[in-house]
């Protein structure tokens, strides 16, 4: 059975870990300006406070969970006010081993463990999309494991090293992804798949992507009249099923030619157009550019 949740972390290739030890003590906070790549980090001892701009802030205490998917400015900060220093991530060089904020001597207050990694898939921004911006996640001791294990691997250089992390955190994203309440998520493919009727007529697009479907044949599959269905999907997803299922052949259209290997009537075929001229055109409707001239710079930047 298809699992469209995968199937997004799979398109979106996580790889190139980095990650850290934090630890702070008395007064402590900084403010780190918008970074882009998806991070994450995990409470392993104490409390802080987290204040992601465009979200609530929260305290993070022992045991908790939080990954960003595209990790924009926030400030972190003991329990206790201070004036924050400015870090920027993108300038500033990375630390080489465990950073410590606040005071220096003496037990910590805090302990965590952080990090980010990058999406190697060229569309990463539209399929972060349909993730929520920010999760924080309580009581879950199975990613504070699964970082920790990231922790470890990446400190290495064993053998097989970037293969064993980029499975990590594929681990790590869906368990995460998987853990959140619905009811906390904003309109996106989480909330969809919390729904079971939505949920199978998601599973029914991602496992047969190529067959020509329409609004009524997934009402079908959901069990749904049509004019329900519709609604209850576009309410859920933030987007029209038709749309949905657009975006996604598309991804999966961009992925193939960036492989190659594929002859443009493949690629119709796999992901549900008629002909190569019929899936050309759709093609340079959704992206602004044509397969071919989009295959010959996919080759360029990967040469470069």
């Amino acid at each position: 059975m298809a699992d469209p949740l995968s199937d997004v972390v799979r398109l979106l290739r996580p790889g190139a870990v980095f990650s850290k030890g934090i630890s702070g003590a008395g007064r402590w906070a900084v403010r780190y300006a918008e970074f882009g790549q998806p991070g994450f980090c995990a409470v392993l001892e104490g409390r802080c406070r987290l204040a992601v701009d465009g979200e609530e802030p929260v305290v993070l205490e022992e045991g908790d969970f939080v990954l960003l998917s595209a990790t924009p400015a926030f400030t972190m900060s003991g329990m206790e006010p201070a004036q924050p220093v400015f870090i920027d991530p993108k300038a500033d060089p990375l630390p080489d081993g465990a950073v410590r904020y606040g005071r220096q001597e003496g037990a910590a207050d805090l302990r965590q463990f952080g990090g980010w990694f990058s999406f190697a898939s060229p569309d990463a921004g539209l399929l972060v999309a349909l993730l929520p911006r920010m999760i924080h996640i309580r009581g879950v001791s199975r990613l504070a494991q699964l970082v920790r294990l990231v922790g470890e691997e990446a400190a290495g250089e064993a053998a097989g090293r970037e293969l064993i992390l980029e499975r990590y955190v594929e681990i790590l994203l869906i368990e995460a992804l998987r853990a959140v309440p619905a009811e906390r998520t904003l309109p996106g493919l989480l909330r969809g798949l919390a729904d079971p009727r939505l949920a199978a007529a998601l599973r029914a697009m991602h496992g047969d992507v190529g067959r020509a479907w329409t609004v009524p044949d997934l009402a079908r599959v959901a069990g749904m009249s049509r004019s329900a269905f519709f609604e209850r999907f576009a309410r859920a997803l933030g987007t029209r099923p038709m749309e949905y299922l657009a975006r996604w052949r598309m991804s999966l259209a961009r992925d193939m030619l960036r492989h190659g290997g594929h002859t443009l009537d493949e690629i119709a075929e796999t992901i549900g157009y008629s002909c190569a001229s019929t899936f050309s055109t759709a093609f340079s409707r959704h992206t602004g550019s044509p397969p071919g001239r989009f295959m010959r710079q996919a080759v360029l930047s990967s040469n470069a």
